[in-house]
């Protein structure tokens, strides 16, 4: 008979067959902010090249970032693609930031429980570049669902793994992580994604083929 398991066993698996951190790979909150930015539509090689000239003409000082012109911004992210759109998307999200004098605790004091919907109205933050920035840069306890997380439940049987927010929702209801935890599940997610679910990749692996296919609530 196949074994049942919960959110809390899931990250306990995982954490056997990966290794990850708690922490986004970055020296600063700005440098964490631009990556998860730039990362997008693109491979992390390309992002860390992007990273590397930024880091060169402003040190990660998010006061020399929002001093940029579009040119130069587009020049200095040359290797992550869609140069216009994220490059606005930089300047539009530092501008936001100097606002708020570059203080995240005053951000998250002023938008409470609506700041994920404040970060889903700039364009080109989507669902899971809001939860990255939540979860590492604004310090706030969520679950990404990414591609990789739809893929690992879907193996698993879950039903709710249908749709990035469907997940979302259904995992965030019924997992009871602390902060550094969710850090940790969404990386070890992601490192076992890059070995065990790239491409289109769907079949159930070995790993979990002595489980019964269900995730019931820790």
């Amino acid at each position: 008979m196949k074994k049942e398991i919960n959110l809390k066993e899931l990250y306990s698996q995982l954490d056997h067959y990966v290794t990850a951190g708690t922490t986004w790979p970055a020296d600063s909150v700005y440098e964490m902010m631009l990556g998860a930015i730039l990362v997008q539509n693109t491979t992390w090689h390309n992002t860390t090249l992007s990273l590397a000239r930024i880091g060169e003409a402003t040190h990660f000082d998010p006061e020399a970032i929002s001093a940029l012109t579009i040119e130069e911004v587009k020049e200095l992210i040359y290797s992550s693609g869609f140069h216009k759109r994220k490059s606005q998307l930089i300047l539009d999200y530092f501008g936001w930031l100097k606002k708020h004098g570059f203080d995240l605790e005053e951000i998250k004091s002023k938008y409470q429980d609506k700041l994920r919907e404040r970060l889903l109205q700039f364009n080109g933050i989507g669902n899971e570049t809001a939860d990255v920035l939540l979860l590492y840069a604004f310090e706030i306890p969520v679950f990404v669902a990414d591609n990789y997380a739809l893929k690992l439940f879907r193996q698993l049987g879950s039903e709710q793994s249908t749709d990035y927010l469907s997940l979302k929702s259904y995992v965030e209801s019924s997992a009871d992580f602390t902060l550094k935890e969710w850090q940790k599940f969404h990386g070890l997610i992601d490192e076992y994604g890059k070995v065990y679910l790239r491409g289109k990749q769907e079949s159930i692996h070995p790993h979990w083929e002595e489980y019964k296919l269900v995730i019931k609530p820790s």
